[in-house]
Order: structure tokens, then C-alpha cells, then sequence
């Protein structure tokens, strides 16, 4: 079986090698990331089934997220953040991302939403 690659973007490298590493406690391979630009020719290159991106440390705007998700809908595209409510990025949230995880991420929440994607496909 083909390891399940995930991308973590999170400018902050600390929190991205320990989300990484929780991942990686299960079945899947963590690409850690920390410059938005390089995001899409990643994606391409390896095939990757979701995308973790923590909003608090990556300035990312609703348009951004709209283009990703349409060019790559194969993948599932998530958001990571410490505040509740993400004014600036209701409608991305609406309607084209997975689902938002609150900080600090909750394993089984995690895994939860990571067992949902392989039902699903």
C-alpha cells in the first residue's frame, strides 16, 4: 500500500515538524512546509491526498484558497488556527475547506476527519 502523503503548511517550522510528527505516529507521510509559493508544485509532486494550513501563520486569502482547491480537487484541503472565527476567510471556509481544526490540534480529531477522507474515497 501507498503511504498517504500530507502537506503541513505552517510558517512556524516548530509547530510544523510536531504536527508532521503526529501524523507520521500513523499511516502518513508529512511533508513539512513553510512558504505558501512552493505549495501547488508540491501538491503536483507528490500526489498528496490532504493540505494542512495554519492560517495564524500563513497570510492566505479567500482567493488563493478558491484557485488551490479548484486546481487540485482530488485533495482535501484543511485549515489550522487558535481563533474560533476567521472573518477574512468565511467564505474559503464555507466553501472549500474541509474542515477547520482548532489549536492545538487534537490527535483524535485528526485522525477523525483522516478516517472520513479514506471512507470517502
Amino acid at each position: 500500500m501507498l503511504e498517504k502523503k500530507i502537506i503541513v503548511l505552517d510558517a512556524d517550522e516548530i509547530q510544523c515538524r510536531e504536527l508532521c510528527a503526529m501524523l507520521e505516529r500513523d499511516k502518513y507521510q508529512a511533508i513539512p512546509m513553510q512558504l505558501l509559493p512552493d505549495l501547488g508544485k508540491c501538491i503536483e509532486e507528490s500526489a498528496c491526498l490532504a493540505v494542512f494550513i495554519d492560517i495564524d501563520t500563513v497570510l492566505i486569502d479567500n482567493r488563493t484558497i478558491r484557485d488551490l482547491t479548484l486546481k487540485y480537487p482530488e485533495v482535501y484541503f484543511f485549515c489550522i488556527s487558535k481563533h474560533p472565527y476567521n472573518p477574512e476567510l468565511k467564505d474559503a471556509i464555507c466553501y472549500h475547506i474541509y474542515a477547520c481544526l482548532n489549536k492545538p490540534v487534537d490527535p483524535d480529531e485528526l485522525f477523525y476527519w483522516l478516517r472520513s477522507i479514506d471512507q470517502n474515497d
